[in-house]
């Protein structure tokens, strides 16, 4: 059933109670002109976790696989370890002036950025005369699961004790633990562990924080994201453009009410550069166009369903997450936040949903290989729809 008619069978059963819910859980966009119906998404969860995906060893198989049988032109190495050990993978594929730096699953149960990202180097790493030519002009370095550990648990956080962090960094002893630490699950939200200034070093002082401060480089998944960002800044001056691909909860639909919204991207995660020190290379406008190839990518497909994309909320001020450092730095940074975690519906859709970042991603690597992403308008990106919540079942984990 399509998402326009599933919301039009749910509007004849609504209750009043429900669409009173509604109007006050659509805090995205208070303006909007109707109020969705009570709708059932989001509790509906396929049962199987994680099990659809790849797991650790499967992933670092295909890594292995591609890298042989592309005959190296996908160049796998390892970047880093897991605070238990396990080795976080990067995999490079171009000779291009322009780089793009794609990371995938920082947030162990958002998965679908994974798969989209062993497809696409798949195709990039071909014989295609497309492949050959694309690989002349960019360079593509993707970290295909940074939360390894997460991955493995199935959940957002990391595997490591706040204890651990003061293991390794004597100094924070007495500190309060990081904000982004949750004691239930013994972990961190590593996208909130980042800071601009690569160099940083973690001061008691700066403990414990909040959502509206930078990170502090404490957990080892966050080093591997600087230090492979670092090595880019380096060889390249400017890293151009990094896409952080994640997973959202699945109750969101267009500002239209007429269907649901399998994604919703971002270019904007800093209020006032300023506030951070002195950052010439930020460039919002740069930002927008590259969500704006996203955008035209997924248009392109016409009537599928992709084009329902909508804007991720813009009052976002995240200058810990690796999207707020790294744009302070002069990335161009994207968001992709695919509509499902595993937790809810994410399988039952598994196959579109990994098609959908699939293109949205390919749209943008071609955009920057023949250079069309810089004459994009950043109008359209104003433009896009912002995104509505809809009310669940149940509660929202």
């Amino acid at each position: 059933m399509s998402a326009r008619n599933w919301v039009a069978a749910l509007a004849s059963t609504a209750l009043v109670a429900g669409l009173s819910t509604v109007a006050a859980n659509a805090a995205d966009n208070p303006t909007a002109g109707a109020i969705p119906p009570v709708s059932h998404c989001g509790t509906e969860a396929s049962g199987s976790g994680n099990n659809g995906f790849v797991n650790y060893r499967q992933l670092t198989t295909a890594l292995q696989q591609l890298e042989t049988s592309t005959g190296g032109i996908v160049d796998v190495e390892v970047a880093g370890y897991s605070n238990q050990g396990r080795a976080i993978h990067t995999a490079r594929v171009g000779e291009g002036d322009k780089v793009v730096y794609v990371q995938t699953q920082i947030h162990g149960n958002e998965m679908h950025g994974t798969e989209a990202a062993l497809e696409l180097l798949k195709r990039w790493g071909s014989n295609t005369p497309e492949a050959k030519k694309l690989r002349e002009n960019v360079t593509v370095v993707v970290v295909p699961r940074l939360n390894v550990d997460g991955g493995e648990l199935d959940q957002r956080q990391n595997d490591m004790t706040w204890n651990e962090v003061v293991a390794d960094f004597p100094q924070l002893s007495g500190a309060s633990p990081a904000w982004n630490y949750n004691s239930r699950v013994g972990g961190f939200d590593i996208n909130r562990d980042f800071n601009p200034n690569l160099d940083y070093v973690p001061a008691a002082e700066d403990f414990p924080g909040n959502s509206a401060d930078t990170g502090w480089y404490i957990t080892p998944e966050a080093q591997t994201s600087r230090n492979v960002y670092r090595s880019l800044e380096q060889e390249f001056g400017t890293v151009d453009y990094f896409v952080d691909l994640h997973n959202q909860w699945s109750c969101y639909a267009t500002e239209d009410m007429e269907s649901m919204s399998p994604l919703s991207i971002s270019a904007k995660f800093i209020d006032n550069p300023a506030e951070f020190g002195n950052w010439p290379k930020f460039d919002l406008d740069a930002s927008k166009r590259a969500n704006v190839a996203v955008y035209q990518a997924l248009q392109e497909r016409g009537k599928s369903g992709y084009g329902k994309l909508t804007l991720y909320p813009q009052s976002t001020n995240l200058p810990g997450t690796a999207l707020g450092s790294y744009q302070l730095r002069g990335s161009a940074v994207v968001l992709f936040e695919t509509s499902s975690q595993t937790q809810y519906d994410g399988m039952k859709r598994n196959g579109m949903l990994t098609e959908q970042v699939e293109t949205g991603l390919g749209g943008l690597v071609d955009a920057v290989a023949d250079g069309s992403v810089n004459s994009l308008d950043t109008g359209v990106y104003d433009a896009i729809p912002n995104r509505v919540t809809l009310p669940s079942d149940g509660p929202r984990s």
